[in-house]
């Protein structure tokens, strides 16, 4: 299953599974990647985040350590919330869900 998802395993694969206003649900396959030194996601979305295959380690602005992520645990990610991938196993892949949508209202 994962040979077809990631072709080049020297890079991440993103792909959009569905999109409509406000929502956009992908899948990411990730083969060792990590976020660029010093760079931090900061979305004007939220983002619901389900690992479905290998770990990774997940570095949340204002957590002292990553969280080790590993199959079946998700993650809410608040709009803003600043986020950044520390690690991913790249054998087996990592295989992620997400779910990007427009933030509840006030």
């Amino acid at each position: 299953m994962h040979e077809r998802l990631a072709a080049d395993p020297a890079r991440e694969v993103e792909e959009t599974l569905l999109s409509r206003p406000g929502l956009r649900i992908g899948r990411i396959v990730s083969s060792g990647q990590a976020s660029p030194p010093g760079h931090w996601y900061d979305q004007t979305e939220d983002e619901f985040v389900l690992l479905v295959a290998g770990e990774a380690g997940l570095e949340i602005a204002g957590e002292a350590v990553p969280r080790r992520l590993r199959p079946g645990d998700w993650v809410h990610l608040p709009a803003h919330c600043r986020h950044r991938v520390a690690w991913t196993q790249a054998e087996p892949p990592t295989l992620w869900f997400v779910i990007h949508h427009a933030p509840a209202a006030p």
